[in-house]
């Protein structure tokens, strides 16, 4: 327990994540008028003003045979709560994002931590690379569930113990599970999206299929719905043609 006679808070468990467009410039009309200086130079700009409708066989055309720098042109920013282990995986991708992650060496971390919800599939059969997973029993979900809160409690109150003691953030950060919560802003254009919703998104009709953790596919589906909304047409001729990145 803390040094100081302070009571520890409360552990907070979460079976979900949080994904919130916090800014945008993106636009299917911004594929069209990138791709149109190819052939019509300085006058592209007239092409801001085209129907987007109009150009969706443009569009298409484009993802169909991966012309895929026209997809650059715009942005979007997402603020991302979710658990380290999600992050990790997250900062594979590269090109295209940028981010700024909650650190805990300059602030004290909360008690919030991830707990699979009923619905986690819990058990892998086959070997890498040719595996699926299954739903577990009861018991098998009644022990990740009762282990996961027995330890976060513990490390957190370990956790605190050393901050009360004047340890620094940075060194007692290191009790802490990687299920522990985080935020981020990622900033990202429509082509690097694609790329990571290509592979952190599973989907029987992509062209080639991808097995994702479920914990960072939670979070690819909610970026995915928000940019359907902002660039439906774009986001359609992804899906038709494969899920593929440009």
């Amino acid at each position: 327990m803390p040094n100081s006679g302070q009571i520890t808070p409360a552990a907070k468990f979460r079976s979900d994540v949080t994904v919130e467009l916090v800014r945008s410039a993106a636009e299917d009309s911004d594929v069209v008028w990138s791709a149109r200086v190819s052939t019509a130079g300085e006058k592209s700009l007239e092409a801001q003003s085209e129907d987007a409708n109009a150009s969706k066989g443009l569009i298409n055309f484009l993802m169909k045979n991966r012309h895929g720098t026209p997809f650059e042109h715009n942005s979007m920013t997402f603020m991302i709560s979710a658990p380290i282990f999600v992050f990790r995986e997250f900062h594979r991708h590269r090109v295209g994002w940028s981010y700024n992650e909650e650190s805990g060496r300059y602030r004290e971390l909360a008690p919030v931590f991830y707990v699979p919800g009923p619905e986690r599939k819990l058990v892998q059969v086959g070997k890498a690379g040719h595996y699926e997973f299954l739903d577990g029993t009861a018991e098998q979900s009644r022990i990740v569930h009762e282990a996961t809160i027995r330890a976060c409690e513990s490390s957190y109150a370990a956790y605190q113990q050393m901050l009360d003691a004047g340890v620094a953030r940075e060194v007692a950060r290191g009790v802490l599970p990687v299920n522990t919560f985080s935020t981020m802003y990622a900033t990202c254009n429509a082509r690097s999206l694609m790329s990571f919703l290509s592979l952190r998104t599973k989907d029987n009709e992509s062209h080639f299929p991808s097995y994702p953790q479920r914990e960072i596919e939670m979070v690819a589906e909610k970026m995915e719905a928000e940019w359907a909304r902002l660039m439906p047409i774009t986001h359609a001729c992804f899906v038709a043609n494969g899920r593929v990145s440009p």
